[in-house]
């Protein structure tokens, strides 16, 4: 994508609460946030990080320029030492994240932020934009994909998306989850999402006849030959028409791709297409289907025994429709002072909302035997597990529940993106990440992928991280 100068995409008491920061000489106190989410959307058992790769632009790019100062001083409310400190902004924080494609849980660091308050403080909104937006994405995407049961899904969501990065970002997102490509052609073109698309029911009406649009769709695309035939009526007209093609197409040495369905009944419908061209010597020919699906539309109609081969899925993906708010927060948990990290929490009266303090890293455990993921371990920085002995783990959402593992490896699952300011992390290929995803996905246990009641991952904080957070607890009581 071309470079956007997006320092101000910010909220503006980011930028009052930096100004009380300098003038409080607290600018440059080294503090630590954590950026996390609560709750899986849908009611589902894992997400899937994304939108690494964006928030990396974002802080590489970070610079005020004088037209934002000029802006700014407009307010009246922002000192001139302040504004002289952003003229001369430069990012120096440490920043750890969660490489994008990994399967993520409630309540885990997935972006962790070390350095002077002002500017941990700032990049607060453009991190929870690019992370929250590309997370929802791509775990619906993930589940989409998971009820396609192998079939390819394409991405076809762009002109329903929020925006225009909506839907740049939005098929990025989509194509690391697991699709096959989108028919956003400039996602294509900047980041690599393979472009796909056939044709509009448009194409189908600018012609005399239906044959006659699809014989001269075929001639510009004898070997891709995809053809849409519910412009009119899918049984009495565009099958049989798009059989007449398909026998031309053979006569000349080429192949037909098969056809697309975007209305209707789909299990009916794509029975008797399937009958239809199996019948007139086009049993490779693919049945693909559109119009308004999600995964449980997908898993229902499937379920029907429809006869489908690729799936066009559009504004419930790019939008994740049935709960569009990841719902990721940023929030302060340490404060360094002569050298010492002091931890920092926030109560409440809704228990899901008090925050785990301190300085943190974050620990994956896997199956020696199966390779699969075990549960997840939180810990204080710097803490070291110890893979030779047995280590208990405890539910999250009930702690007398508990199970103890022993043939274990546990891994490391953050990694270091920017060290006093320089990007240190080279950020890998969608495709890369795609595939990446894919296999960490197969780590996860099926009970734990499924959509109805999926099985609780544990997430649990180690003995002294657990023990810094009940110290705080208590002497606030």
């Amino acid at each position: 994508m071309n470079e956007r100068n997006l320092t101000m995409l910010t909220d503006f008491y980011e930028l009052t609460m930096g100004n009380g920061y300098f003038e409080n000489k607290m600018g440059d106190t080294i503090c630590c946030f954590d950026l996390y989410f609560r709750k899986v959307p849908d009611n589902g058992g894992f997400a899937v990080m994304c939108g690494l790769e964006q928030a990396i632009d974002y802080i590489r790019n970070l610079r005020f320029t004088e037209e934002d100062i000029e802006f700014l001083r407009g307010k009246k409310i922002f000192s001139e030492g302040f504004l002289d400190y952003l003229r001369n902004f430069r990012f120096s924080c440490d920043v750890w994240a969660i490489p994008e494609g990994t399967p993520v849980f409630p309540n885990e660091p997935l972006v962790i932020v070390k350095g002077p308050a002002i500017q941990a403080q700032f990049v607060e909104t453009m991190l929870l934009l690019c992370i929250n937006h590309q997370c929802l994405i791509a775990t619906k995407a993930a589940r989409i994909v998971k009820a396609a049961d192998g079939r390819a899904v394409m991405e076809f969501g762009s002109r329903r998306a929020q925006g225009g990065d909506g839907a740049i970002y939005g098929a990025r997102a989509s194509y690391i989850g697991g699709c096959s490509g989108t028919a956003c052609t400039i996602s294509d073109k900047t980041m690599g999402t393979p472009a796909l698309g056939t044709m509009a029911h448009s194409w189908v009406q600018m012609f005399d006849s239906e044959l006659e649009a699809f014989r001269a769709y075929a001639k510009c695309y004898p070997d891709s030959c995809l053809l849409l035939v519910d412009t009119y009526n899918v049984l009495k007209s565009g099958i049989p028409n798009a059989i007449t093609v398909f026998n031309e197409l053979k006569a000349q040495g080429h192949k037909p791709a098969g056809i697309r369905i975007d209305s209707g009944d789909i299990t009916y419908l794509s029975k008797k297409a399937r009958k239809m061209l199996d019948e007139a010597g086009f049993p490779e020919a693919k049945i693909c289907i559109s119009n308004s699906l999600d995964e449980y539309i997908i898993e229902d109609i499937l379920r029907q025994g429809a006869k489908i081969d690729t799936f066009g899925v559009g504004e419930r993906l790019i939008t994740s429709r049935s709960e569009p708010v990841f719902g990721g927060v940023y929030k302060l948990t340490a404060v360094e002072r002569d050298g010492r990290i002091i931890p920092k929490i926030k109560l409440s009266e809704n228990v899901s909302k008090i925050t785990t303090p301190d300085f943190k890293e974050l620990w994956r455990f896997y199956d020696n035997s199966t390779g699969k993921a075990l549960a997840d371990l939180i810990t204080c920085y710097g803490e070291e597990i110890d893979s030779t002995k047995p280590y208990t783990i405890f539910d999250p959402d009930f702690p007398y529940k508990k199970k103890t593992l022993t043939d274990f490896t546990a891994k490391r699952l953050m990694v270091k993106v920017f060290d006093k300011g320089e990007c240190v992390y080279e950020s890998p290929t969608a495709t890369e990440i795609r595939g990446y995803c894919a296999a960490q996905l197969e780590t996860l246990w099926d009970e734990v992928k499924r959509f109805e009641n999926p099985h609780t991952y544990y997430v649990d904080l180690s003995k002294q991280l657990w023990e810094k957070k009940n110290e705080l607890l208590s002497s606030m009581n």
